[in-house]
């Protein structure tokens, strides 16, 4: 299948901005059950000053905004051509060691909440574990837009009971690594069945299987990865997959608006 993307972010102040820097993750990266068929990013009232590739081998571009701008626009879009690998991505590839992904972070710290969910997982094979602990996060935590908060660990979603794709992930890397499974964050774009325009990226998690490498769990939607998903960014959490972090000075009176479209070519 191949999918056509158009991420338009943009940014209008009451106030110019004396100063900002930020970087962007919404260049999907090429592996082998996606390929990036063409990609560019446009920037209107700012400029691009580097791009390089992190240690979770994320491809980071660094936007800096016009000095006095009270507007600017940054357009990620492209193409990519995907094949059903049925949610599996494949071997590890550094630089980040496989260990790295076991260990927890402030997000993903296995608290009482996490330690009692993973108790209700049958001893079985590695791959059956993650089906049933995916099953059981969406029983657990209601999906409810703007439910949670942007900085909720795992621990949070779980004691409110409610949360959206991104605590469902983070509830899922806080009991993998738990059980002593490599887990990472990804977020990525997604081809939703009723309609082509979004408002915000989404995510799942990947989690390490022998013998097959990084496996997909989309906890909110009970599946796997398929051909409707796109990966950009992977991370131990949030922190390191989001799509936009950075620094600004000034620039009062912020309005963001965020425009995905995602179909099929």
């Amino acid at each position: 299948m191949r999918l056509k993307i158009n991420h338009i972010t943009r940014y209008r102040f009451d106030e110019p901005v004396k100063f900002a820097l930020q970087q962007i993750r919404k260049t999907p990266k090429t592996a082998h059950q996606q390929a990036v068929l063409n990609w560019q990013t446009l920037v209107s009232g700012g400029q691009k000053e580097l791009s390089f590739e992190d240690h979770h081998n994320n491809i980071v571009e660094l936007i800096s905004f016009d000095s006095q701008s009270p507007e600017i626009e940054i357009i990620s879009e492209g193409e990519v051509e995907l094949q059903d690998t049925l949610g599996v991505v494949g071997p590890h590839r550094g630089p980040s060691p496989l260990w790295l992904y076991a260990r927890p972070t402030p997000r993903t710290e296995a608290r009482t909440g996490v330690r009692e969910l993973v108790r209700q997982i049958d001893e079985a094979p590695t791959l059956e574990r993650l089906h049933a602990l995916s099953a059981l996060i969406r029983d657990t935590v209601a999906y409810q837009v703007g439910a949670s908060e942007p900085d909720w660990s795992a621990e949070d979603a779980l004691e409110a009971g409610r949360g959206v794709c991104q605590d469902h992930t983070h509830v899922f890397l806080a009991c993998a690594r738990r059980m002593k499974i490599p887990a990472r964050y990804v977020s990525g774009y997604l081809m939703l069945n009723d309609r082509t325009t979004q408002d915000a990226m989404h995510a799942w998690a990947e989690a390490y299987v022998a013998d097959l490498g990084w496996v997909g769990f989309d906890i909110s939607n009970g599946i796997s990865p398929d051909t409707r998903y796109v990966r950009v960014a992977t991370g131990l959490d949030y922190t390191d997959a989001a799509p936009v972090s950075g620094t600004r000075f000034g620039g009062a009176g912020e309005a963001l608006e965020v425009r995905i479209d995602v179909t099929q070519q």
